[in-house]
């Protein structure tokens, strides 16, 4: 893949361009701030974008900022944020904005290099990928709502399993249902929950959102497909 790089930090951003590079991705641009990102951006055409959320030059909110402006700009370009603390301003925005593939993932637990490349992978194609403590904050700041008791018993396990980041096939083969039964149902409960029709598969990671709002059990492993 073609990656864009934002990160203001020398050692971190020189360790990145080469774990990636040494991968087999082509790094298109190595940023220091997010100047002028948007420029770079229609100009080196990365298939995803890599940003620290603080960067010069207040270090508080420019990165996160700049992703939006980026998602608002390039709807179809996954994009992966990396932050050593929860920026809760604008995290929500991000997570539940209309775009393609997301990451949000705190640096701390980026330790694994397999990990992080089969992430990368991931968001480049298609899936969304939060960090369980990301998702745990910004839960704390969304207010409880009378949509799930819209959701029958059956609607309630299946979006249980969705929160736990499981496929379709996976859910069926939990439930011993048929693919096609566990379709009917999601598609149910997304228009109960007023989660709107979304290519990019962002209605599954808000149903979760919902979900662990109400007291459902986090997703364990941090990803939501």
């Amino acid at each position: 893949m073609r990656i864009l790089i934002c990160e203001d930090s020398t050692l971190l951003r020189e360790g990145l361009v080469r774990l990636l590079a040494d991968a087999g991705h082509e790094i298109v641009a190595a940023l220091v701030d997010a100047d002028g990102i948007g420029e770079r951006v229609a100009d080196a055409r990365p298939d995803i974008c890599i940003l620290d959320v603080r960067l010069p030059p207040s270090f508080t909110d420019e990165g996160i900022r700049a992703a939006l402006a980026l998602r608002a700009q390039n709807p179809e370009l996954p994009i992966l944020v990396l932050s050593q603390y929860v920026e809760e301003r604008y995290a929500s925005e991000l997570i539940t904005s209309q775009g393609a593939a997301l990451g949000y993932l705190l640096k701390d637990r980026v330790a694994d290099v397999g990990e992080f490349l089969a992430t990368v992978a991931r968001i480049g194609d298609g899936a969304t990928v939060l960090d369980p403590e990301v998702v745990a904050q910004l839960l704390t700041r969304r207010s409880r709502d009378e949509r799930m008791s819209r959701l029958s018993e059956r609607e309630r396990t299946v979006l249980a399993l969705i929160a736990e980041g499981r496929s379709n096939q996976a859910i069926a083969a939990a439930m011993f249902l048929s693919e096609a039964s566990v379709e009917k149902y999601i598609t149910s409960l997304f228009q109960k929950l007023d989660l709107e029709q979304d290519e990019h598969g962002n209605r599954r990671v808000l149903a979760a959102l919902v979900h662990l709002e109400h007291g459902g059990s986090q997703p364990q492993n941090g990803a939501v497909r």
